[in-house]
């Protein structure tokens, strides 16, 4: 069998490329190169899926959405940790960020890491 790859530029070679690893996990007693194609052209779709769709961090608004599920809260709860009711409001709709204390006060409730609930860091400017 000529071992050839599908090099994904676009949706098409995308879909060309499932139906390939489709068709190779359905064989059965697979050899060795069968498996080392299967696993290349396996590969080659999650380079071309991360770089058309990249993953997005979390935003602490979903995170503290989470955990309040997780832990059968409702918003109430979460005034002894953010503040007050409105401050609540504000941080599940991404009107307010989190303050420092807020997240160590989430940090400690929860037993999660602070880096979770802070913002994405930013890349200094550099001065001309």
């Amino acid at each position: 069998m000529k071992a050839t790859l599908i090099v994904i530029e676009n949706d098409a070679d995308l879909a060309e490329a499932q139906a390939m690893v489709a068709a190779l996990m359905q064989q059965r007693g697979a050899d060795a190169a069968t498996l080392a194609r299967l696993r290349a052209q396996a590969e080659l779709i999650e380079a071309y899926e991360r770089r058309r769709w990249p993953p997005r961090g979390a935003r602490p608004a979903d995170i503290i959405r989470y955990l309040m599920d997780q832990h059968g809260l409702d918003r109430a709860d979460l005034v002894p940790l953010l503040g007050t009711a409105s401050r609540v409001s504000e941080v599940l709709n991404g009107k307010k960020q989190l303050s420092m204390a807020m997240i160590q006060r989430l940090r400690a409730r929860f037993g999660i890491p602070a880096d979770l609930l802070l913002p994405p860091a930013t890349e200094p400017s550099q001065a001309a």
